[in-house]
């Protein structure tokens, strides 16, 4: 998309989206190594990351503190996990409506230019 078309709300929504995608295939991954010894749960300090997304930054991945650690070493918790997945899911379906919303806009005021 680009971001000159786009309202500054939408550009805010579309940076949110990405910064989801991210968590999202954190949360997976962590997911995934859920058996693996030794591995440590990856996540995004979310707040964080959104405002220096706004300032143009990538986001920055950080090891969880304060999680109880398996006798392996693995920290990975399935509850808190699963957990972030229904959060992220419906934080994304959110910014998804909200962002369809702006772009409906955005098509409507192509679309009565046009009959002018």
């Amino acid at each position: 998309m680009s971001g000159s078309m786009l309202s500054p709300t939408a550009n805010r929504l579309e940076q949110y989206l990405d910064l989801l995608s991210t968590r999202q295939k954190l949360v997976a991954s962590n997911l995934a190594n859920i058996d693996t010894p030794g591995y440590r749960t990856k996540d995004i300090d979310f707040q964080f990351e959104f405002l220096s997304r706004l300032e143009g930054a990538q986001p920055g991945v950080i090891d969880v503190a304060g999680l109880p650690t398996k006798n392996d070493g693995n920290n990975v918790s399935l509850d808190r996990e699963t957990g972030l997945l229904a959060e992220n899911a419906m934080r994304f379906n959110l910014a998804a409506t909200l962002l369809k919303g702006e772009l409906r806009s955005i098509r409507k005021a192509i679309d009565e230019g046009k009959s002018l």
